[in-house]
């Protein structure tokens, strides 16, 4: 992997601390987090609404 300058690496590093900040609150909230994976989101968590697949939008 390149290195990245050191000012954008502070600012990659501030976002990754907040994120996980962030999914470590809802966690001990018991909220739970959505994520982009594979091109469609992931809703994680015990309380986390069914979420459909495409095809079974549709009416």
């Amino acid at each position: 992997m390149t290195q990245l300058p050191p000012d954008t690496q502070e600012m990659l590093d501030s976002l990754r601390s907040a994120v996980a900040e962030a999914l470590e609150r809802k966690r001990r909230l018991g909220e739970y987090a959505v994520f982009w994976e594979d091109g469609k989101p992931v809703l994680v968590g015990e309380d986390a609404p069914p979420y459909p697949e495409p095809d079974q939008q549709r009416g």
